[in-house]
């Protein structure tokens, strides 16, 4: 009998680990919510949900099937306050959080649901390669848009009523013309308290929903080839003599408008930069993921 005992005692503690390893696994890991980039869908992101279950086995991946491919230039609003229904469920059933990451367009989308969300639960905040401060460039997708256009004509079609109602409008910044900017813009001026238009004031809880983050990571790098500038992706902008000015220059920053600051100062508030990495691959490299985003994934 006494023999048996401690062979009895083995297996018991062999089982409990056995069952708190597959408990970790399962278990161990918060939701993760991703929201794809403008023509994208589901499938696109495919390489950064494998890396996810790859190195955190058993996290559960929300990659969001909504705004695919065209639909993706709806308005911004539109195009939060479903993801929001969509979001809300998940979140819920979340008791102990869920993170969030946004590519390219789905990063200012995700910023807005943060700032937004009063009852979001939302940990961890991931931009890649994101255009969090606006765009203000000749990419690919513009040019699909308006092939004949110069950025420096665009603003005459985005700020207008008209060119509103086209996602990329909703953020473009052009630094030559910050007034209409701040009269037309209907996303990204509201976001950042900029708007001079009466339907936009910057409600306080926007700035404490922010701060509700345990961080905010951002993303980018300086062969990026589509966010213009790429350090927007940091919260950078043009100035008028298209020089980039960065984040802890700015007022929105200095003065803490909208929480930047206070999350920077607490460590809250993460960047990183990689050279190399074009847009299209920032989902599908593995050492940006293994560097930047799964760190944050617990």
């Amino acid at each position: 009998v006494t023999e048996k005992r401690p062979i009895s005692i083995r297996i018991r503690c062999i089982s409990t680990i056995v069952l708190l390893f597959q408990a970790i696994k399962t278990f161990g890991y918060k939701p993760v919510i991703v929201v794809h980039g403008i023509l994208d869908d589901a499938k696109d992101l495919s390489h950064l949900t494998k890396f996810i279950t790859k190195h955190h086995p058993g996290t559960e991946v929300h990659t969001l099937d909504l705004f695919d491919h065209y639909h993706s230039f709806i308005p911004l609003w539109d195009q939060l306050d479903t993801i929001k229904n969509f979001t809300a469920p998940i979140m819920q059933k979340a008791k102990d959080g869920v993170h969030l990451i946004g590519y390219s367009q789905g990063g200012i989308v995700g910023r807005g649901l943060v700032q937004t969300s009063n009852d979001h639960n939302i940990h961890n905040f991931i931009a890649l390669s994101s255009p969090l401060n606006g765009q203000f460039g000749d990419t690919s997708f513009i040019n699909w848009l308006f092939p004949s256009a110069l950025k420096e004509e665009l603003y005459k079609i985005f700020y207008t009523h008209y060119g509103q109602l086209w996602s990329i409008g909703n953020y473009w910044k052009d630094p030559h013309h910050p007034l209409m900017y701040r009269q037309y813009s209907d996303y990204l001026a509201a976001l950042n308290n900029e708007s001079l238009r009466e339907d936009f004031k910057f409600p306080s809880s926007w700035k404490g929903n922010l701060l509700r983050l345990k961080n905010m990571m951002l993303i980018g790098g300086p062969d990026d080839g589509v966010i213009a500038p790429w350090q927007s992706a940091h919260f950078g902008c043009y100035n008028k003599e298209e020089k980039v000015i960065p984040m802890r220059k700015l007022q929105m920053y200095q003065k803490d408008e909208i929480g930047l600051k206070t999350l920077d100062e607490t460590g809250r508030l993460q960047e990183c930069t990689i050279p190399g990495v074009h847009h299209t691959l920032w989902h599908k490299n593995e050492t940006v993921f293994l560097d930047c985003i799964a760190p944050l994934l617990t």
